[in-house]
């Protein structure tokens, strides 16, 4: 099949919309249970000592646009992902601290067509709702291109996702 210019510029057009639409449904999410608990239990009784490794879970579609699941490279972290046509197109990596009442986000990633149409300002900002109070920050630098998309979805939130290490009671999974 031949793809013309023109029929490239709908699709497009049709997956920012898409992604607007999606984006403003953030907050309805359905969440995967379970998860990562047992290991995390090993690693408290064993004081960190044991290691217990998993098999990579796999990615799959709960049936809703906005999804929270175990995270498939961290133990003991979530992934809140948008989906559409049951492919995810934006998902951001998050472990929270309960006692020290700070969160940290690791690498938010938007397919190329999503990306501008407010899915990573409307998934972080469903997180920040669900756990008011919270400080936010990542691990890493941000790269150079990514800096401005850092300093606005951090403008005027505590901790404004600016680099953080991990507190101890959390490790990196």
């Amino acid at each position: 099949m031949s793809v013309w210019p023109g029929m490239v510029m709908v699709m497009v057009a049709q997956a920012q919309i898409d992604g607007v639409r999606v984006a403003g449904h953030a907050g309805r999410v359905r969440r995967e249970i379970g998860g990562d608990w047992w290991i995390l239990l090993v690693r408290r009784v064993s004081r960190g000592r044991s290691r217990v490794h998993r098999g990579r879970p796999v990615a799959r579609d709960l049936g809703s646009p906005w999804q929270d699941t175990v995270a498939s490279e961290r133990t003991g972290w979530r992934t809140r992902a948008a989906w559409l046509y049951g492919e995810s197109v934006f998902a951001v990596d998050y472990r929270i601290c309960r006692r020290c009442r700070i969160g940290w986000v690791e690498s938010p990633a938007t397919d190329e067509p999503y990306r501008r149409c407010g899915l990573a300002a409307a998934g972080l900002a469903a997180l920040r709702a669900e756990r008011p109070g919270l400080i936010w920050h990542t691990l890493g630098g941000h790269f150079r291109e990514s800096r401005p998309f850092w300093e606005t979805v951090g403008s005027g939130i505590p901790g404004g996702y600016r680099q953080g290490p991990l507190c101890p009671h959390v490790d990196l999974g």
